[in-house]
């Protein structure tokens, strides 16, 4: 329980400065939010490693060479459904940009979680 608390304080961390991110990059240089959601994605995936690799599974021995890679493919992989998700929000709700943002990056937070566990930061 203690990981999984840890887990979701990083991940709220990387998710606000996520959301700031793009908040910033619509709000203030007028870019659309789906271009500002990978310049979000781009900050926060090196919070959330950092959190991860020395907070949430500190401990683990996995070198950062192995779980770096891991760690980026997970997130990548969970940006691109992120994006699909938001992409389909945006087009087929009415619900502000922000609030979209919010909710589908807890709906892949969990993915993330579990996959990090199981394989990024799992020594083998």
């Amino acid at each position: 329980m203690i990981q999984v608390a840890r887990f979701i304080a990083v991940g709220c961390l990387a998710a606000l400065v996520h959301w700031l991110v793009v908040a910033a990059l619509v709000e203030g240089l007028q870019w659309h939010p789906l271009v500002a959601n990978l310049g979000g994605w781009l900050v926060a995936l090196c919070v959330s490693f950092s959190g991860h690799h020395g907070f949430t599974f500190r401990g683990h021995g996995a070198p950062m060479g192995t779980t770096a890679p891991r760690f980026a493919a997970i997130s990548a992989a969970g940006f691109l459904v992120n994006e699909v998700a938001y992409a389909a929000m945006l087009r087929w709700t009415q619900q502000s940009y922000q609030l979209a943002l919010g909710m589908v990056l807890v709906g892949v937070a969990a993915g993330t979680y579990l996959l990090s566990r199981q394989w990024a930061f799992l020594r083998r």
